[in-house]
């Protein structure tokens, strides 16, 4: 039970980090270089589509395990560390509701069918 619930505190704690992220997006005291990366990372996160899909033996995982949580770090040291700081705090005070991730995801699923449709339709011409 001690590692389930310590998976539990990392998954928890990685959550509020992408919360975070997605306050220090909108924060005008962001570079915009990090905010591009922020907006790489968090889009990436929401997604439900993988880099690499999950059913490839090994490399589906690769992207969530290494790329995704190496994304958030780049982004986390670009921040400065007072925006940073800031925006944790805020994070753990508010954690955006359901709602507003599911706005989020629907989005996400959304660009990601238009860009299919627009893909496939350039295929059958």
């Amino acid at each position: 039970m001690g590692r389930f619930n310590n998976l539990k505190e990392r998954a928890k704690a990685l959550k509020n980090e992408i919360v975070a992220l997605s306050l220090a997006l909108k924060d005008r005291r962001t570079p915009l270089l990090a905010k591009i990366l922020i907006g790489i990372s968090v889009s990436y996160a929401l997604s439900p589509i993988d880099l690499i899909p999950d059913f490839v033996p090994v490399l589906g995982y690769v992207d969530d395990l290494i790329l995704l949580p190496g994304l958030i770090a780049l982004a986390i040291k670009m921040i400065p560390e007072e925006v940073l700081e800031d925006c944790r705090a805020r994070a753990r005070e508010s954690q955006l509701n359901k709602k507003a991730g599911w706005i989020a995801a629907a989005v996400i699923l959304t660009i990601w069918i238009l860009l299919a449709a627009v893909i496939i339709r350039r295929i059958l011409r």
